[in-house]
């Protein structure tokens, strides 16, 4: 890891990974025409959580001669059952981690080209600002690693030029820096 690199950098891989991803964007006419609210609240006040996605689906109830009748749940990325997803990894004997955030973020499975590229932006962002663990995570044990990431995910805030960028290349920065780096975070 050289002395120092530059955290915050949005490289050229973010950018065309975010050219992508902004042609995948919902219009925002489909919230109003399928009544998805995007805050807290409904127009008349009322408490509302939800959204619009295409990343996952459940499939609780089956259709059986017309009648619904309940099933095992069913998982869905992107469309793809993720007991398929899984034993293509393990027939493979493979592990599947960036596949699966490729698949997840992007909306399909990528090729073998696209894999190797995202493996290795995956890696040269899985780099911690120096002294990090020495200066955050040994001199400030925690036996819950969820505390853990919580908080190094707090910290991590602090080293960021763009925090409160929300553009859609500064956020996949945030969020591909920060799946490259939980591994890290969480062995520690």
């Amino acid at each position: 890891m050289p002395d120092y690199f530059d955290y915050s950098e949005v490289m050229p891989e973010i950018l065309r990974l975010s050219k992508f991803l902004e042609e995948q964007r919902i219009p925002s006419d489909m919230y109003l025409e399928h009544k998805v609210f995007r805050g807290l609240r409904d127009l008349n006040g009322n408490g509302v959580l939800t959204g619009l996605t295409n990343i996952s689906s459940v499939t609780a109830k089956d259709i059986v001669d017309g009648v619904e009748v309940p099933m095992h749940g069913k998982l869905y990325y992107q469309g793809i059952d993720v007991e398929e997803i899984v034993a293509g990894f393990l027939n493979e004997n493979r592990f599947g981690f960036e596949e699966t955030i490729y698949l997840l973020l992007f909306g399909h499975l990528p090729t073998i080209t696209e894999l190797s590229e995202f493996k290795a932006l995956m890696n040269s962002m899985s780099s911690l600002p120096p002294a990090f663990v020495r200066d955050f995570i040994l001199r400030t044990p925690n036996a819950d690693t969820m505390n853990t990431l919580a908080r190094s995910v707090l910290t991590l805030y602090y080293y960021d030029d763009n925090p409160d960028d929300t553009s859609l290349p500064n956020m996949l920065r945030q969020c591909l820096r920060l799946i490259a780096q939980f591994p890290l975070l969480a062995r520690h």
